[in-house]
């Protein structure tokens, strides 16, 4: 399968499949369904899911071929036999599936791997290849890691969440929750500890309770995924062909990214109210190329001027900054970035700037007392700084340099945060400021942070506020600010380890309960006493933002592997560029 935008690999899909249908071309998309419709003609029985994918490249023999939506067959896999697999099953490079052979769910297979669900009669009076074969088939449960050249052999039963690991020779069953190694395969280690003959009898309420929360999140994200397309229908306009927040809402810019970051996480595809390459023609023609900002909507759905949200027309760089405009340098850029396409035009504002000119909107915002919204000036910087190297675009000599450096001296080593606490609001501002911050710039750029420990101690004071973390009283941003401040760290230090998994089962145990059948999520936690308020209701900013969050707080308590989705865009937890040449 090739895309009109790769030139280098005309194979690319072929060996990556995950991103076809997000990535590849109308006419590849034509071919894939040719090919799957050919595939429902010649085999005597086949099932096909939404979005499954299979190479051309692939030799596909089999009397019986079920696929679940979202699985794919990539590149010189070799299957015969009677195939039946469960959604999201990942079946890589050089695979041979021969046999009678079942796949859960989630199941995912490294290249070069033989699953062979048969087997020859070995009598020594008869020639091997004279002799009848027998199949006991295999079987592999859900949520199982299949390593790179691995075999498994007839007979064979692996329990849901196990791991083979690269390499193994499984001759016999493997427990659910193992993980295996070494030919013939034994039990390693667990994944699952909780599994384990003889766990620890001390740990086992504790292990209930995980055991429990992850049974709880399983069906979270099984319940947002089925309802994913009828959240997304019932905050679509079609009259201005444009999303809003929740019905009854103005359109927004935010409300298209928010749609789009929501239907890759829940679907991997982009969302189906209109054609992918409609969404990306329109969000690119948003961004202004005088600045390389993008202006909010009015409520026909035309865009504003980029300088209506400031008073007057802008002299400095600074005055720029402040308004919507900002913000959708971060969400539109991610929402190009996640439909494969990117900005048309640098940041130009910040493209622009010098090491002078960042060093004076550093000092001229308002640290000691609105830490949070200077944050977030810095996250538009870091971000827009971005977007530009994707473009070859470095800016001016030191500009960068200046940003990280001013950073660097100005945070405080004895609180790990930038900015002060207050009577009124406690630690709320310089939390919430830091996680803006460090998203923009040392998660972005997959810098160090300094102090770890420190700002550990910060976030695990804040989150004792129940001002703002009793289960009435949370937030999407508030949790947020407090989530990946304590991810990111954990990546250096294993500081308070316990207490940041505590807090992380009880964040995440409250949040899973909010889910509203058919509209998401609320940007605020639903509850009787703040029902009334209008952020209790469920809409795309709430669900994006809390999906996010579901990952973050899940990978802190070791639960993530049950998620299913990796956050993608803005709450990404992955390095988006290195600033290095």
């Amino acid at each position: 399968m090739t895309s009109s935008a790769v030139t280098a690999d005309s194979h690319r899909f072929d060996y990556s499949p995950w991103d076809f249908w997000r990535a590849a071309d109308a006419a590849a998309h034509d071919r894939q369904r040719a090919r799957q419709a050919s595939l429902r003609a010649s085999l005597a029985a086949s099932t096909l899911g939404e979005d499954c994918f299979v190479s051309e490249l692939a030799a596909v023999q089999n009397d019986v071929l079920e696929l679940g939506d979202r699985t794919y067959l990539a590149a010189h896999v070799y299957t015969s036999g009677e195939l039946r697999a469960g959604r999201d099953c990942t079946v890589n490079a050089f695979t041979v599936v021969r046999g009678r052979v079942t796949l859960g769910d989630s199941v995912r297979i490294g290249a070069h791997t033989s699953i062979l669900g048969f087997n020859h009669s070995i009598a020594p009076d008869v020639e091997v290849f004279r002799q009848p074969q027998t199949s006991r088939g295999i079987t592999i449960g859900d949520d199982v890691w299949v390593g790179s050249h691995v075999v498994v052999l007839d007979g064979v039963t692996v329990g849901n969440k196990a791991v083979l690991a690269a390499g193994a020779v499984v001759t016999k069953d493997v427990p659910a929750g193992a993980v295996v190694g070494g030919n013939p395969a034994r039990v390693i280690k667990w994944r699952v500890p909780w599994l384990a003959p003889g766990a620890d009898p001390a740990s086992v309420a504790s292990s209930a309770d995980k055991r429990d929360l992850g049974d709880r999140l399983v069906a979270f994200v099984d319940r947002a995924r089925e309802q994913a397309g009828e959240v997304l229908e019932r905050s679509f306009d079609p009259d201005l062909g444009l999303f809003t927040d929740r019905p009854g809402r103005p359109v927004t810019v935010r409300a298209q990214c928010d749609a789009v970051e929501i239907a890759h996480y829940l679907t991997g595809t982009a969302p189906t109210q209109l054609p992918a390459a409609e969404q990306v023609e329109r969000l690119r023609g948003w961004q202004d190329p005088e600045t390389g900002l993008v202006a909010p909507l009015r409520a026909d759905g035309s865009q504003r001027p980029v300088y209506d949200d400031i008073d007057g027309p802008p002299s400095t760089f600074d005055r720029i900054l402040w308004g919507e405009s900002s913000y959708h340098v971060l969400c539109v850029g991610y929402a190009l970035d996640l439909l494969g396409s990117r900005f048309p035009a640098p940041v130009r504002v910040v493209e622009e700037a010098d090491a002078a000119t960042v060093v004076g909107l550093l000092e001229s915002l308002p640290w000691a007392t609105e830490a949070w919204p200077a944050g977030s000036d810095v996250d538009m910087l870091g971000t827009a700084v971005l977007w530009n190297l994707r473009q070859g675009r470095r800016g001016q000599p030191g500009a960068t340099e200046a940003l990280l450096g001013w950073l660097a001296t100005q945070h405080d080593p004895a609180t790990g945060v930038w900015g002060r606490p207050s009577p009124a609001d406690g630690w709320l501002q310089p939390v919430n400021g830091f996680y803006r911050l460090t998203r923009g710039t040392y998660a972005q750029f997959g810098l160090p942070v300094p102090y770890p420990e420190r700002t550990i101690d910060t976030v695990l004071a804040h989150a004792a506020d129940l001002r703002y973390f009793a289960p009435d009283r949370q937030n999407a941003c508030n949790v947020l600010d407090v989530a990946h401040p304590l991810w990111l760290c954990r990546k250096q230090t294993g500081h308070r380890g316990e207490e940041v998994t505590r807090l992380a089962h009880r964040l995440l145990s409250d949040a899973l309960g909010r889910w509203v059948d058919g509209q998401g999520l609320g940007f605020r936690a639903p509850h009787p006493s703040a029902s009334a308020l209008p952020d209790a209701e469920p809409g795309l900013q709430g669900t994006e933002m809390w999906l996010a969050i579901v990952w973050l707080l899940a990978d802190l308590a070791g639960l993530a592997d049950l998620v299913g989705y990796r956050p993608a865009g803005i709450h990404s937890p992955d390095v988006a560029a290195r600033l290095s040449p």
